[in-house]
């Protein structure tokens, strides 16, 4: 027999929706709280930039590891469960970061780093969701979307700026950003234990099985659409997310923790930022938006890097900012839409794994091609492939919506 487990203890379920996304804005930021202290790692134990992108995609791997085994069993185990279990994994990353700081320790810690959100980004999403409409029936469900790309683009913003405040202004930046995130992500396990389940339980409970790599079958090449979008938004995050500081310095000779982390917040910011304030704009309107602003912004980074002009490159890294954060949450508002309610969450995973596999492979390629090319023409060859990524995903993406 089927049913939705309930306590006195829970907290009401709009409540509940604000402490999952802050746990998912928690879980997310810590993610991306690294990010300006990769030079401080590099220092202290004499490694290559190209290192640096191995030690990212270690993050991105446990990503699309965890998305394929673990991302979509919310769908039968629960959504509060998986949760709580996504947060405490992203703490035991914070204790590997404390315990070991050589090469060894921090690919490891980025693995389980990347395995905690690869339970949590689907999972936390599809759980808004269902929260959000058993707290408001009768609200556009397109508020509870933008609540959770901002959460999840949010969080990824504010990691690299706290990182860079913590390594500009306080004392251990290699253990104090990471001292802290522990005590506040086991702050918000307890928290969700009281956030009520919105997952019927199934008795018997069905056998486990790994992530279908299936879309919807009725509207398959929309969700391959939405897909595309997503893998080539997450290949503009993987470059700020990974190369921001090498570049910054090696380019525009800036060696600032703190103009490290802000570079990288302000495209993430910029991503959330559009989500949320472009909330109620139709999609195909944003799916434009979407393509004029990859297109610009990513002639300007491109500009940037050339002439070199940081100016030029950080305004065109808000202006793509803007374009992806549009683009990936017209995927995830498309894939939740085109989802059997009792697979959501499996088909969530999935968008998100194709997502999450934009933001390692390519990133990896760069890391490859830094070894033997100078780090401005990868730069730009990088740009010019995001360029024709983004702008071909938005454009079919606003064809299909015409159609429908």
């Amino acid at each position: 027999m089927s049913q939705v487990r309930s306590s006195s203890r829970k907290v009401s379920h709009g409540a509940g929706f604000w402490i999952v996304a802050i746990a998912f804005l928690l879980v997310m930021a810590y993610s991306t709280v690294p990010t300006p202290l990769y030079p401080l790692y590099q220092e202290l134990d004499h490694f290559p930039v190209s290192i640096v992108t191995v030690i990212f995609a270690a993050y991105a791997v446990g990503v699309v590891f965890s998305l394929f085994f673990l991302g979509h069993i919310s769908d039968w185990t629960g959504r509060r469960r998986m949760l709580v279990i996504a947060v405490l994994v992203s703490a035991v990353s914070a204790v590997m970061f404390l315990a070991v700081m050589s090469v060894p320790g921090l690919i490891a810690a980025r693995l389980v780093n990347g395995v905690s959100v690869g339970i949590l980004t689907a999972t936390a999403t599809a759980h808004l969701g269902e929260l959000r409409q058993a707290a408001r029936p009768d609200e556009n469900a397109i508020v509870a979307a933008s609540v959770a790309g901002a959460a999840n683009i949010g969080g990824l913003a504010l990691g690299p700026l706290i990182g860079g405040l913590f390594a500009e202004f306080l004392p251990d930046p290699l253990v104090f950003p990471h001292a802290v995130f522990l005590v506040l992500l086991l702050l918000a396990a307890v928290a969700l234990l009281a956030v009520p389940e919105t997952v019927a339980t199934r008795e018997p409970r069905p056998a486990y099985r790994p992530q279908r790599l299936a879309t919807p079958p009725a509207s398959r090449r929309i969700f391959i659409a939405a897909g595309f979008g997503a893998f080539a938004g997450f290949a503009l995050f993987g470059l700020f997310t990974s190369l921001a500081p090498t570049f910054l310095a090696g380019t525009f000779d800036q060696h600032d923790h703190l103009v490290a982390g802000a570079t990288t917040f302000s495209v993430f910011g910029a991503a959330a930022a559009a989500q949320v304030l472009l909330a109620r704009v139709p999609v195909r309107v944003q799916l434009g938006i979407a393509r004029l602003a990859c297109a610009v912004g990513l002639v300007l980074v491109a500009a940037g890097a050339v002439l070199p002009n940081l100016a030029l490159f950080l305004v065109g890294g808000v202006v793509s900012g803007v374009g992806v954060g549009l683009l990936f949450k017209a995927s995830i508002a498309t894939a939740s839409a085109l989802a059997d309610p009792a697979r959501r969450g499996e088909t969530l995973a999935l968008i998100f794994l194709i997502a999450y596999c934009g933001l390692a492979l390519p990133v990896l390629a760069v890391g490859v091609f830094l070894t033997f090319v100078d780090q401005t023409v990868v730069l730009l060859i990088f740009a010019a492939l995001v360029f024709i990524a983004t702008v071909v995903a938005a454009t079919m993406m606003r064809a299909r919506k015409a159609q429908a």
